[in-house]
């Protein structure tokens, strides 16, 4: 029973002081409606600026993630160190954890449906690039070896372009005329989304022995593989990298290679042998430590190869748009903070022009922890209404950007943030006022 009723008496108290609190914030409208407003517009900056920056990053890692999980993109950056397309091959047999890869080459073409003519993007690869870019097939199938090895006139559209030419129709079986010759549709790949896979929705896939030709050209610029595990890919890489720097000559173990002009005025790669020792050669070698992204370049620093794992381009993508987001967070933190020093200003007005209340309330039977109580309410409740107001202001603000083009993410964790920061510096600056309300002696306030 003794417990029932302290706990009744602290209960009676403590209601009382919320009805004070909630009075004392209803006796000053406009005063009170502009330090919600503070509160708000810090709540509502925190959550959409973080939401907008949170809508970015998940664009920019879904763009690389279109690309294939494992993926490694080996691309010559000098057209006169371009790949031969049988080196595809030879890499998956060189390098362990290499399951796939297949050679590249883009160009573009003259394409002709029907009555309609234009330029189309095409992209040349072999048979294995369904299963190296993790890209399915929503209609029909894709060429085979035997198609690239013959150089057959067969073509994969991406999604766009195979919805387009029917008007949503499928258009497996039908035919139509890339650089005067006529090539037999096979297969549409599954949409990817705007922007989405380097844009494969737009493009023609075609054998990159039909496009060599197109292209009149015998080599390729890019290889891309596949690894079997992420763990793979970054040993692969580093594997990769050691093989074409022995390639180029640019190993101190192999030969190097020297630019020089033939009688005719055509530059020619010369073999040079480094003048390095066996053992001083082995440990360079040795001490070439595995990252992400290698290239092989000359000794003026330009790139002749660069050898690139699309999983790191993900993890540094991501890192990056983390940072951009809780910069934006932090920037909008700052009105959070004038918010609560607009709490305490407001509190501490409060305090001198109640003065007299506080004297009848003590004199009354008031203890100093109820007015500590009431103070502390009444700022929570101003932050807490302004937190709210915030939230909602943040959401609406977040679709309006959204109706322009950015893409935005309702961050829950943004959210909780703000609200937590809100009512925690609500309760952080109501404290002084409260202590200083509750400080005053009876006598003292009754005489104010």
């Amino acid at each position: 029973m003794k417990i029932l009723k302290w706990f009744y008496s602290y209960w009676t108290r403590f209601w009382f002081s919320a009805q004070m609190a909630w009075h004392g914030i209803l006796a000053k409208p406009m005063r009170s409606a502009l330090t919600i407003l503070g509160v708000a517009i810090g709540v509502a900056s925190v959550v959409s600026l973080m939401g907008i920056g949170e809508g970015a990053r998940q664009s920019v890692v879904r763009q690389f993630e279109s690309l294939g999980s494992n993926v490694i993109v080996i691309k010559a950056m000098d057209g006169k160190f371009e790949f031969q397309p049988e080196e595809a091959a030879e890499l998956v047999e060189q390098v362990e954890g290499l399951e796939l890869a297949t050679p590249v080459i883009q160009t573009k073409g003259n394409m002709r449906w029907r009555r309609a003519r234009g330029t189309a993007e095409l992209l040349g690869v072999n048979e294995q690039f369904p299963q190296v870019r993790d890209h399915q097939l929503i209609s029909g199938h894709f060429f085979s070896k035997l198609h690239v090895e013959q150089r057959s006139p067969v073509a994969v559209l991406g999604y766009n372009i195979g919805a387009g030419l029917l008007n949503g129709r499928d258009p497996v079986g039908q035919t139509f005329s890339l650089n005067n010759t006529t090539y037999l549709i096979v297969g549409v790949l599954a949409p990817k989304g705007a922007g989405q896979g380097d844009n494969i929705d737009d493009k023609i896939l075609i054998p990159y022995t039909s496009a060599q030709k197109i292209a009149n050209k015998k080599t390729v610029e890019e290889i891309w593989a596949k690894a079997s595990s992420e763990k793979d890919t970054d040993l692969a890489v580093v594997q990769l990298g050691r093989i074409f720097r022995r390639k180029l000559g640019l190993d101190q173990s192999a030969p190097t290679p020297v630019l020089s002009t033939d009688p005719n005025g055509e530059t020619m790669v010369k073999e040079e042998m480094s003048l390095a020792g066996s053992e001083e050669a082995v440990a360079s070698t040795e001490a070439v430590a595995p990252s992400e992204q290698e290239s092989a370049g000359l000794s003026t620093g330009q790139d002749l190869i660069t050898i690139t794992s699309l999983n790191q381009l993900v993890d540094e993508a991501d890192k990056a748009n983390r940072i951009m987001t809780l910069l934006l967070g932090g920037i909008a933190a700052v009105s959070l903070l004038v918010g609560g020093l607009g709490i305490m200003n407001i509190m501490l007005v409060a305090v001198t022009e109640r003065t007299a209340e506080i004297g009848v309330r003590r004199a009354l039977g008031a203890k100093q922890g109820d007015l500590l109580v009431q103070f502390l309410l009444e700022a929570l409740y101003l932050s807490g209404i302004g937190a709210v107001a915030g939230v909602a202001a943040g959401v609406w603000g977040m679709n309006v950007f959204s109706r322009y083009g950015f893409e935005t993410v309702i961050s829950i964790q943004a959210v909780t943030i703000a609200c937590g920061v809100a009512l925690g510096s609500g309760l952080l600056f109501g404290v002084y006022p409260a202590v200083a309300a509750s400080s005053v002696p009876p006598v003292e306030a009754l005489r104010r």
